[in-house]
């Protein structure tokens, strides 16, 4: 049996969520707390306008989520630490005959951080899989879905600061780690990236997603993040990373077309170098869901180059600052759940 990860293009049932519970997600403050509940209920509500939504809830959060979330999100409850569904939740596979997997990857608070807790989040993996119908997967790999973008057709990005981070996966080497992708979701070519942006580097950080770097519109096609300041860290990072893809190819040999989607002009918030980036994105049926950042100009250049690079989808734009102020963006909060072939 082979299994395979579609791209994020392909026809979806719905996107999974996870409602915030707690910890630094909601902060000290109510108004911290709104402003995550709301931005969180915002990614939903626009979601909902292309396909459904579930909301994984904790129940000790229902009275507060049901004061957000319209009826049209629907919701299952379930413990939970933390609000980050692409990184505790399951990545979705097909086998040969199309029948839905879920990969359960192996989630340890992204490398044993001292500042996360991830009892309950380990188990939402296989009970989104449960609730989905999908056949587990399961994979003893540490591993979260912001940290893999695929192509569909057997090319995966990934970071050597994620997967190969001795907090995740000691011992594990470039090799090991592509076989397991290759077993879980049909990796045939693993592109790898030697690290993520610097932010994501700090000590609230993933230590490296790709999903903050870069991401696979179509088949040999990447859409980079470019920090054009050359007053920011990540300056002289993102043009390594644009040398390193401009001489890569993907499992079928292609070299890629490199689009650059350039970052807004802010540099900096109350505790540093921000990495905000249009990268970042969730791709519905129909349609691209984005991050905005306050900056007209950098919003709607970001929506034309989305635009030209998903032909045929509506591009809409949601504020996500409150997003990277907490540790990620738009993708990093959603799942999408392919269809099953009929």
């Amino acid at each position: 049996m082979t299994w395979r990860m579609p791209a994020e293009t392909a026809p979806q049932d719905r996107v999974w969520m996870a409602f915030p519970a707690g910890g630094y997600t909601l902060g000290d403050t109510a108004g911290s707390a709104h402003e995550a509940r709301r931005t969180w209920a915002a990614v939903a509500h626009a979601i909902a306008d292309f396909e459904p939504v579930t909301m994984v809830v904790d129940p000790a959060a229902r009275a507060d989520a049901a004061r957000y979330l319209g009826n049209e999100i629907e919701v299952l409850a379930a413990p939970l630490n933390d609000s980050w569904m692409r990184d505790i939740g399951p990545s979705f596979v097909h086998d040969d005959v199309g029948r839905l997997g879920a990969v359960d990857w192996t989630f340890n608070g992204w490398g044993a951080q001292d500042w996360a807790a991830w009892e309950k989040d380990a188990a939402v993996g296989r009970l989104v899989a449960d609730a989905a119908g999908a056949v587990v997967v399961s994979s003893a790999l540490v591993n979260e879905g912001g940290g893999i973008h695929v192509d569909g057709e057997g090319t995966v990005l990934a970071t050597r600061s994620v997967q190969l981070d001795p907090g995740r996966n000691p011992g594990a080497s470039p090799a090991s780690v592509e076989a397991e992708l290759r077993r879980t979701i049909g990796a045939e070519h693993v592109v790898w990236l030697p690290r993520g942006l610097t932010r994501d580097h700090d000590r609230f950080g993933t230590r490296g997603h790709i999903d903050m770097v870069a991401a696979l519109p179509s088949p040999g096609t990447i859409l980079l993040h470019a920090q054009n300041d050359p007053g920011h860290p990540d300056y002289p990072l993102t043009r390594e990373f644009r040398a390193l893809l401009a001489q890569a190819h993907d499992a079928a040999g292609r070299s890629f077309a490199i689009i650059d989607l350039p970052a807004p002009a802010t540099l900096r918030d109350d505790e540093g170098f921000v990495d905000y980036n249009y990268v970042n994105h969730l791709v519905v049926n129909g349609g691209v869901i984005t991050g905005s950042f306050g900056e007209e100009r950098a919003d709607s250049l970001a929506r034309d180059v989305l635009t030209a690079a998903y032909p045929g989808r509506r591009v809409v734009s949601v504020d996500a600052r409150a997003l990277f102020a907490r540790g990620g963006g738009i993708h990093c909060i959603t799942q999408q759940q392919p269809s099953t072939p009929a």
